[in-house]
């Protein structure tokens, strides 16, 4: 059985949400009319990560608006949508992504456990972890640096609960010096992601934003893509593009029959 995955390198503006959103919803409509089942966006959506709006805008989840843009926009394709989003939970703030399915149902809602420190005074710590049954097999989410907390603990986990795809929208980003050409950015992500699609024997795909990051600790930095979907054995089977503006859609077909 194979199963046709998007991963979408999707442009995130800082302090332009709504565009944001309309970029997100157009790529989910293009990827299903190339045959996309399930569609997988960058972290933080739509605002960005650490956006300097963070504490007044966000949303809550599955009832806000930006969530129920992307159940209406699962239930228009007909496709299962993995979406990051910056949610508001009473006067919390969090880091979350959640698996829409096409009936347009939020089927999994994570909120990201591996926050990086300079992070943590703007998101509260995650208090979630859990799989699904699809008509896709088993799937479980998880958050960007969730990947490389000690032992691989957050994915290990979801491979111990039976998940075939792990989901993993991402906001992966570099320094202003950083050289592309000297050290070519993802050795972490192959490495963490690989792993345990190894030893797990399941797919691992990550989805990272492009785009500046204008606020907060690492103001400067951007976001470069590089978006990463490793097989059952190991390796990279697809990577995204690197750079500021390197939007992109990659699609994969995956053979559901190499997971057990």
């Amino acid at each position: 059985m194979t199963l046709r995955l998007a991963v979408v390198q999707l442009l995130v503006q800082p302090g332009s949400a709504h565009e944001t959103l309309e970029r997100a919803l157009a790529a989910i409509d293009r990827a299903a009319s190339e045959g996309a089942e399930i569609v997988l966006l960058p972290e933080a959506l739509p605002l960005g990560w650490m956006a300097a709006d963070t504490r007044t805008a966000a949303e809550p989840i599955p009832d806000g608006p930006w969530c129920r843009a992307v159940r209406d926009a699962a239930v228009r394709t007909g496709t299962h949508v993995c979406t990051g989003l910056v949610e508001r939970a009473g006067e919390v703030v969090y880091n979350a992504a959640v698996l829409v399915g096409p009936g347009g149902d939020v089927l999994l809602h994570h909120r990201k456990l591996n926050e990086l420190g300079l992070a943590c005074d703007l998101y509260a710590r995650g208090d979630r972890l859990g799989v699904v049954e699809t008509r896709h097999g088993r799937i479980g989410l998880m958050i960007c640096a969730d990947a490389f907390a000690p032992g691989e603990i957050v994915s290990r986990t979801l491979g111990l609960m039976g998940a075939a795809i792990i989901l993993s929208p991402c906001a992966w980003a570099v320094p202003p010096d950083h050289d592309q050409a000297r050290t070519p950015y993802g050795d972490l992500w192959r490495q963490c992601y690989g792993v345990v699609a190894r030893d797990h024997r399941l797919w691992i795909a990550g989805a990272s934003s492009v785009g500046p990051i204008t606020s907060g600790p690492w103001t400067g930095h951007a976001c470069i893509g590089c978006s990463l979907i490793v097989g059952p054995d190991g390796e990279v089977v697809a990577q995204g593009p690197y750079g500021v503006d390197a939007e992109a859609t990659i699609l994969v077909d995956l053979d559901l029959s190499l997971s057990p």
